[in-house]
């Protein structure tokens, strides 16, 4: 027990343990909830997040903030809708121009933050701003995507078991969170996210490349936003200009509820997952319960938040103090051998 709290992966622990807890609440208050469709369905309706909490735990690590995942999302759903129903571009094309403006869009946000040293909140609200008033300029109104592929892409079922199914955009998020979890994990350059993170001037002295990282940390998370504008459009069929406001919200508490530091440095992407299948219970849970409002998911969220960065608060307190006591029993051993 004693080396379960002393472990780097308590808060990951907590995570998984927290939401086998919700759901089993879930499987004995309400008959149909204790399903393998249940289970699937919070991957189906939650993929999009998967994949923008991804991309968020990659900038959280690195010890920045991006709060432009929602317009991007909507954007990203709006200009698809806008080139496949009113100006004919093939679907293909409209997917790969999506992921080439998300990536630039992330470029140009990490360029702004490393070489002219804006804070990224500043920045990335900026980029809120910008995104969310282009996909008021393409169109105030709700334009639908009746494309072909797209709706057959949406209406699409992958059967696992017996009646039971996942979405194409569920496939999407497991490919993406994925290699989120192998970039970060086991390369170099996931290396060098966590050693900036954890401390950016002890990363520079180290030799690691600091500027570049930071750019293509933006730049990665980028895509990511994009490619989840694209499987909510599956999931929506429409661009709306009012689409996701407040997914960044949903996307930092993800990564947070999942064991990520808001201080950088900290966390692990499996964890993320976790986090977002965490608030799709609660959002079932409410649904189940059929009285009360969508609102409660937020209370909820909020309560977990305020409990997740107190244990991290916790857990980096208890850390120092070992430190500390570490430092003064060697300081102490060599007073002694002086004395000697």
């Amino acid at each position: 027990m004693k080396k379960l709290f002393n472990s780097k992966f308590l808060s990951l622990y907590i995570t998984i343990f927290l939401f086998f807890v919700l759901f089993s609440i879930g499987s004995v208050l309400y008959t149909g909830f204790f399903s393998l469709q249940t289970f699937l369905n919070l991957f189906i309706d939650n993929a999009f997040l998967i994949i923008s909490a991804s991309g968020m735990t990659m900038v959280l690590l690195i010890g920045g903030i991006d709060i432009s995942v929602g317009s991007v999302i909507a954007l990203t759903c709006m200009l698809s809708a806008y080139l496949l129903e009113l100006k004919g571009f093939n679907p293909v094309l409209v997917m790969v121009l999506m992921i080439l403006m998300g990536a630039g869009f992330g470029l140009i946000q990490g360029c702004l933050i490393h070489f002219f040293k804006i804070q990224p909140f500043i920045v990335t609200l900026a980029g809120l701003f910008f995104a969310r008033g282009m996909t008021a300029v393409i169109s105030t109104d709700t334009i639908n995507i009746k494309n072909k592929l797209y709706t057959d892409i949406s209406n699409y079922r992958i059967y696992l078991y017996d009646k039971s199914f996942i979405s194409i955009g569920v496939v999407i998020a497991l490919i993406v969170i994925s290699i989120t979890i192998y970039i970060a994990h086991y390369t170099r350059f996931g290396r060098s996210v966590y050693a900036i993170g954890g401390n950016e001037q002890s990363a520079r002295l180290m030799g690691l490349p600091v500027g570049r990282t930071k750019v293509l940390v933006y730049t990665y998370s980028g895509v990511c936003y994009a490619i989840a504008g694209i499987v909510f459009s599956f999931y929506m069929l429409s661009g709306y200009t009012l689409h996701q406001q407040g997914g960044e919200m949903d996307a930092i508490a993800s990564a947070v509820i999942g064991g990520t530091s808001l201080t950088g440095g900290v966390g692990y992407v499996f964890g993320t997952l976790f986090g977002v299948l965490i608030q799709g219970v609660i959002q079932t849970l409410i649904m189940f319960q059929g009285t009360l409002s969508s609102w409660w998911t937020r209370i909820a969220v909020a309560l977990l938040l305020c409990m997740f960065i107190m244990i991290q608060r916790l857990l980096t307190i208890r850390k120092d103090t070992g430190r500390k006591a570490k430092f003064n029993t060697g300081k102490k051993a060599k007073q002694l051998k002086v004395k000697a």
